[in-house]
């Protein structure tokens, strides 16, 4: 039979059967315009200046999604009945969930204003990609499933859950990959015996864990959690986030002003600066190249804030942060303290002293079951003589002890750490005498 293999850091050997129409499909798409551009993205944004080693792009990661999709599908179709058509779909669905990623993965999000989801609908839906001919060369109904998957509204349900829920098939190949690339061992859990264990609620539409994998997704979700507290909101991480997004910030405010701020002249990234809506075309044109190209440049800008800030993000100057463990009543204090402490410094707050709520990244978030939708809950078996289906918090100790955990810190520069530290630090005392 012929095939096409990739070989992987994770998952060792990625086989491709080219001998069937579906096979055929993923290597086309696989081969597409928008799905390498995923190779000049990276998975974890801007994790390297951190993590050495966390140079791993969208692409890989999306290979590993459709692998781990393929693993799932022949697993429940052994039990199951998965009509040919929604398994090309799924297969589709998982491995083109992240073609609408912008430059950095998540860090340009908040500051442009965008989702990835939506241009990925948008890419998988258009005639003009090449993603969206290519589907719909397959079945003329195929890219409307796929998009359907990835909104979460397909029917049957448990296969968009697959792709996006609280136990899906990207979330198991990220803790793993970014777990083994950055080299924190926190993100390791027992692969096997989940994939071993998934099972359909058909009555209910959604997918759950039998009883003999319980203790396989408590891993999963501590996995999850400490990934979460060590790795994506590691300070230095989210330091270098704040520090490219205030230099975004400031040429798009010097622009709108009426400032100049070089851009390579006919590009998307021109587009970007100048706030002109973009096309579809124009988001795929981009990746963290471009970011980088232009951030270069701008150390050499006659603003001295722009300049400054592009020196300290690619020379990896980076500013300082602390995380506020102190009563929220008592935060506004140090804050308006701090912040006047960064302006004495000679920078201007607005773009050196930054507010960091780590928890407004609801994708790598901690396993939460207030949500009433399936996809937002996890379901185990409870129970061999007499099981029945609940959601994980219920019958897990262990995974209702990983509740509750969001994050407040300041970044600013080291210039003016001593000053802030001892603001925080006389606000600790005084908390402390309160308390007494």
């Amino acid at each position: 039979m012929s095939e096409r293999i990739y070989r992987d850091p994770v998952h060792n050997i990625i086989r491709l059967r080219t001998g069937t129409g579906e096979g055929r499909l993923m290597v086309r798409l696989i081969d597409s315009f928008e799905f390498q551009r995923l190779r000049r993205i990276k998975q974890l944004g801007l994790a390297l200046y951190t993590y050495q080693g966390a140079e791993h792009s969208r692409f890989a990661h999306s290979l590993g999604v459709l692998h781990l999709m393929t693993r799932v599908l022949d697993r429940l179709g052994e039990k199951y009945r998965i009509e040919d058509e929604d398994r090309a779909a799924a297969r589709a669905a998982a491995l083109l969930h992240d073609i609408g990623h912008g430059p950095f993965s998540h860090v340009m999000e908040k500051v442009l204003n965008f989702h990835h989801e939506a241009w990925t609908v948008r890419a998988v839906l258009s005639e003009e990609t090449e993603v969206g001919r290519i589907l719909r060369s397959f079945s003329e109904d195929l890219p409307r499933r796929v998009a359907e998957i990835i909104e979460g509204k397909f029917q049957p349900a448990f296969l968009a859950q697959l792709v996006s829920s609280q136990l899906d098939v990207d979330r198991m190949d990220y803790l793993l990959r970014d777990s083994l690339m950055t080299g924190a061992k926190y993100g390791l859990f027992d692969l096997e015996w989940i994939v071993n264990a998934i099972e359909v609620d058909e009555e209910a539409g959604r997918i759950y864990v039998s009883a003999r994998g319980l203790y396989a997704v408590e891993e999963y979700l501590q996995a999850r959690y400490y990934m979460f507290r060590q790795v994506y909101f590691h300070r230095t991480l989210r330091s270098a986030e704040a520090v490219l997004r205030s230099t975004l910030r400031r040429a798009l405010e010097l622009l709108a002003a009426g400032a100049e701020v070089w851009c390579a002249p006919g590009t998307a990234f021109e587009k970007v600066l100048r706030r002109a809506p973009l096309t579809l075309a124009d988001h795929m044109e981009m990746d963290d190249s471009d970011v980088l190209f232009h951030v270069k440049q701008w150390q050499h800008s006659t603003d001295p804030v722009l300049a400054d800030l592009s020196r300290r993000f690619v020379g990896r100057s980076l500013f300082k942060a602390i995380d506020l463990d102190m009563p929220v009543g008592e935060r506004a204090g140090f804050l308006a303290a701090a912040r006047e402490a960064t302006a004495r410094g000679g920078f201007d707050p607005d773009y050196y002293f930054i507010e960091d709520h780590a928890g407004d990244v609801p994708y790598y978030s901690y396993y939460n079951a207030d949500g009433a939708e399936p996809k937002s809950r996890i379901y185990v078996e409870d129970g061999y003589a007499r099981p029945s289906i609940r959601e994980i918090s219920e019958v897990s100790e262990a995974v209702r002890g990983l509740r509750g955990y969001r994050l407040h810190r300041v970044c600013f520069p080291p210039e003016v750490k001593e000053e802030v530290y001892a603001l925080y630090h006389a606000e600790e005392v005084r908390s402390q005498n309160a308390e007494g």
